[in-house]
C-alpha cells in the first residue's frame, strides 16, 4: 500500500508565503505533501508508527494522567499533580504531532476528532494570560521531581522547571498540527503563551534562559508562521544571555550555560539540551548570516564528530547527567546514546546542510538513522530503549531498570520523540537549491518537485539498504536542463565519518557504479555527490550501484576501549553479534582471515541482510544493530576482539 507523507519536516516549517523572507536556508526540502513513499524499509516503520505507536501511546498518557494534568489545572477536575516529571505535559505535544502527520497521509475522522478533544483539554489547562505548565498551576510549591525547586514566581526557577521546556514543544506541535490541518486551534494556544513570554523576557524584563533548550527553535517555527519577529528576537535572546553571568546565575556546563554560545568550543552537558541548542544556532545564523554563530556551530560539530560520536551515531556517553563526555570517551556497556539525542543530531545536521550543501552532514544523518536512531523502538512499535548501549552482558540495567526494551517510562521523552519524528522522514530525502535536486538518502518514493519554473517529477525504485543499488527515473514536464546531485555515502567512498575517529583498513574492491541511461559514466565524487547536468528528457534514467562489501571498522587508538576489536559494517548498517545466534558470545573473535558470507533472512518480521563469520570451526552470526534485543534478553556485542 502505498501512502502518501504529507507532513513537515521538523526541522524548518516551511509555507510557501513566506519560505524566502523567513527562511534564510540556501537549500530548501521539497514540499513534503509531494513526496509519495513506495519504500520496504521504511514505510512500513511510518505504518508502524500511524498504526499502533500513536493509539498506544495516547492510552499510555490516557492511564498515566497526563490529560487529567490540565483538567485539574483549569479547575474541571479535583485532584493533584499525576507524574514524576516536570515536563510531562509535552509527551502530549508530541503525540499530537505524530497523529496530525498522520490525519495528513491517512485521513481519520475519528482520530481527528480524537485530537481536536485533546486540544480543548490542553486548552483547560492555559491560564488566562496564556501560561501553560500544569504542575506549576496546580500546585508551585509541590514539584513533581526532587530536583525541581518550589517557587512562589513563575520562571522563578528556571534552571530547573521545564517551563520553556514545556513551550517549546509545544510550539513545535502547535506548528505542525496548524501545517497539517490548517486548523487555528493549537496554533492560538501556542501564540498566546509565545505572546505572554516575550511580554515578560527580554534585555529590559526577565533575564534567564530556559534551563533544557528547545524554546529557541519552537519560537522560531511561530515567528515562520506569523512572520512577529518578537518571535525571533526572544529566540536569540535566550541564546545571547547563555554563559552572561551579570544577567542570571550561571547553571554551569550541564546546561551549556558556561560561556557564551559563540565561545563554546567543545561538546559538554547534557546532550540533547546541547543538540537542540546547537540547532537553535544554526538557525539564527542562518536566518540572521550571524558570523560568530556560525563559527561556532561548525568548530562545535567538528568536536561531536570527531571526538564523541559512536559508530552507530549515538551521542552521549554519560549515564549520568545523560552527557557527553571527555574526548574519546565512549564506552560500550556503559554507553548512553539517548535515542532523543540521535533525533536532535539529525535535526541540527540537516540546518547544516541546509546551510552548506555538503553531504558529510548527510553521512551523520544516515549512519545515525539506520542504527542508533532507529533501535529505539522495537518491531512492533510498543517498547523503546531510552539509552542505547554499543554492548550488553544481559544483566546491567542500563535501561532504566530494564536490559532489553520497556513499553513506557517514568520519562517517556524517548518514545513520544520517536512519533514525532519518523513520520517526519520523508522530507529528507529530496532538496532544492536554485538549479540544482538533491537526492541525499536512498528510499523508494515519488516526489513532484518545481525546480524553478520547472515541474519535475522523479522516481526513486531501491530495496536500499539490503541491496546497495538505485535506480533513479526523471520525468520533466518539459524537456529541462538542470543538476542533479546524487549523494555518494560516505561508507561507499571508504569514509566510515567525517574526521578520523573511525577509519576502514582496508579500502573495499567493489567500484562504485554510474549509469545514465544505461551507458556507463566516469564518477568524480570528490565533493561526495554524483553531479549531472544535462537537458533531461522524460524517462531518463539514472543508476548508481555500490558494492555489496563486508567492512571491518576500526576506532582510533584513543578510544581506550574499542583498541583491539573491530565492527563490522554492510551498507549503512553496524552490525551487532547477539547471544541468541551466538551461544559462545564471550569468547567470539575476528581475524584478517576469517570468510565472511552475506544471507538474506527474517528476524521476526523483518527481512535483512545477515553476516556469517567463519573462524576456527566457529561460525558467528551478525545482525543489524537496530534490531537486538527484539527476541529476549541477552549478551550483545558491536565490538568484537581482532586477533
Amino acid at each position: 500500500m502505498k501512502i502518501i507523507i504529507n507532513i513537515l519536516l521538523l526541522t524548518a516549517i516551511i509555507f510557501p508565503q513566506n519560505k524566502i523572507e523567513r527562511n534564510g536556508y540556501r537549500i530548501n526540502p521539497v514540499d513534503i505533501r509531494n513526496v509519495t513513499l513506495t519504500d520496504n524499509f521504511w514505510l512500513p516503520k511510518i505504518k508502524t508508527i500511524q498504526e499502533t505507536t500513536i493509539k498506544y501511546a495516547f492510552k499510555k498518557c490516557e492511564e498515566e494522567g497526563r490529560m487529567d494534568n490540565f483538567l485539574v489545572a483549569g479547575g474541571k477536575k479535583k485532584g493533584e499533580y499525576r507524574g514524576k516529571m516536570p515536563f510531562d505535559d509535552t509527551d502530549l505535544y508530541k503525540i499530537i504531532e505524530g497523529a496530525s502527520y498522520t490525519l495528513v497521509s491517512s485521513p481519520n475522522k475519528e482520530l481527528e476528532k480524537y485530537i481536536d478533544s485533546v486540544i480543548a483539554i490542553i486548552k483547560t489547562g492555559q491560564e488566562e494570560d496564556g501560561y501553560l505548565t500544569t504542575w506549576f498551576t496546580i500546585n508551585p510549591q509541590k514539584p513533581p521531581a526532587w530536583w525541581v525547586k518550589p517557587s512562589s514566581k513563575r520562571w522563578g526557577s528556571l534552571e530547573s522547571s521545564h517551563e520553556l521546556y514545556n513551550s517549546g514543544h509545544l510550539f513545535e506541535a502547535a506548528a505542525a498540527h496548524y501545517y497539517a490541518t490548517g486548523k487555528r486551534n493549537f496554533l492560538d494556544i501556542a501564540i498566546k503563551n509565545a505572546d505572554l513570554l516575550v511580554q515578560n523576557f527580554g534585555p529590559d524584563k526577565l533575564r534567564k534562559p530556559p534551563g533544557h533548550q528547545i524554546v529557541e527553535t519552537g519560537l522560531i517555527k511561530l515567528y515562520q508562521i506569523t512572520g512577529k519577529k518578537e518571535y525571533l528576537e526572544l529566540a536569540k535572546f535566550f541564546l545571547d544571555i547563555r554563559g552572561d553571568s551579570t544577567t542570571h546565575k550561571l547553571y554551569g556546563e550541564y546546561a551549556q550555560d558556561h560561556k557564551p554560545v559563540w565561545e563554546q568550543n567543545e561538546a559538554v552537558g547534557h546532550a540533547v539540551r546541547a543538540l537542540y541548542m546547537y540547532a537553535a544556532m544554526t538557525d539564527i545564523a542562518a536566518l540572521l548570516n550571524d558570523d560568530a554563530y556560525k563559527n561556532a556551530v561548525f568548530t562545535l560539530w567538528n568536536n561531536v564528530v570527531n571526538k564523541k560520536t559512536y559508530i552507530t551515531g549515538g551521542l552521549g556517553s554519560r549515564h549520568e547527567g545523560e552527557a557527553f563526555g571527555e574526548d574519546y570517551e565512549l564506552p560500550n556497556l556503559t554507553a548512553y546514546g539517548e535515542t532523543c539525542a540521535a533525533i536532535g543530531s539529525v535535526y541540527w545536521n540537516y540546518r547544516l546542510f541546509r546551510m552548506t550543501g555538503d553531504p558529510k552532514f548527510f553521512d551523520v544523518i544516515e549512519r545515525t538513522l539506520y542504527n542508533g536512531l532507529i533501535s529505539g523502538i522495537s518491531l512492533d512499535g510498543k517498547n523503546f530503549f531510552y539509552p542505547n548501549p554499543l554492548e550488553s552482558d544481559g544483566e546491567y540495567k542500563f535501561n532504566m531498570g530494564a536490559c532489553t526494551r520497556q513499553p513506557w517510562f517514568d520519562c517517556s521523552c524517548c518514545p513520544t520523540n520517536l512519533i514525532r519524528f519518523i513520520p517526519s522522514l520523508p522530507g529528507l530525502i529530496y532538496s532544492i537549491d536554485r538549479d540544482s535536486l538533491y537526492v541525499n538518502l536512498f528510499v523508494g518514493s515519488k516526489a513532484e518537485i518545481n525546480l524553478g519554473n520547472r515541474n519535475v517529477r522523479i522516481i526513486q525504485k531501491t530495496l536500499y539498504p539490503s541491496e546497495p543499488k538505485v535506480l533513479i527515473v526523471i520525468e520533466p514536464q518539459t524537456a529541462s536542463r538542470f543538476t542533479l546531485k546524487i549523494r555518494i555515502p560516505g561508507w561507499s567512498r571508504n569514509i566510515p565519518l567525517p574526521g578520523d575517529l573511525y577509519h576502514y583498513p582496508n579500502k573495499q574492491n567493489g567500484k562504485i557504479r554510474l549509469l545514465v541511461n544505461g551507458k556507463e559514466q566516469s564518477l568524480n565524487f570528490d565533493s561526495g555527490y554524483a553531479v549531472i547536468t544535462r537537458l533531461w528528457e522524460k524517462g531518463d534514467t539514472v543508476e548508481l550501484i555500490f558494492p555489496k562489501e563486508v567492512k571491518i571498522v576500526r576506532a582510533n587508538e584513543k578510544v581506550n576501549e574499542d583498541r583491539n576489536k573491530v565492527s563490522l559494517e554492510l551498507g549503512p548498517f553496524v552490525y551487532c553479534a547477539e547471544e541468541i545466534d551466538n551461544k559462545n558470545i564471550s569468547n567470539v573473535f575476528i581475524t584478517q582471515n576469517s570468510k565472511m558470507t552475506i544471507n538474506e533472512e527474517n528476524i521476526l518480521t523483518e527481512k535483512t541482510p545477515v553476516i556469517y563469520i567463519e573462524e576456527d570451526n566457529d561460525i558467528i552470526r551478525m545482525i543489524p544493530y537496530y534490531l537486538w534485543s527484539n527476541r529476549g534478553v541477552g549478551k550483545m556485542k558491536v565490538w568484537i576482539p581482532y586477533k
